[in-house]
């Protein structure tokens, strides 16, 4: 089985890459992420630092967008 990878999607971004990229591995519509987080970051704050914490260690997609998996 391929080995997923998270990565920014610096292509489908609206500010960092960082909900484009979970939408993307974890195989869902961005707009799911996007409100998971907008309500996280509302409730108590935890959707700003885990954002960022996203944001900081996650690398960015290579160049044309193409993310081949192991055989």
């Amino acid at each position: 089985m391929a080995e997923k990878k998270l990565y920014l999607d610096t292509e489908n971004k609206k500010i960092a890459g960082v909900c484009a990229g979970l939408a993307e591995y974890l195989d869902i519509d961005v707009n799911v992420v996007r409100i998971i987080f907008l309500v996280a970051l509302i409730c108590a704050s935890f959707g700003f630092w885990a954002y960022l914490v996203v944001w900081a260690i996650a690398p960015k997609k290579p160049a044309g967008g193409n993310v081949q998996y192991g055989d």
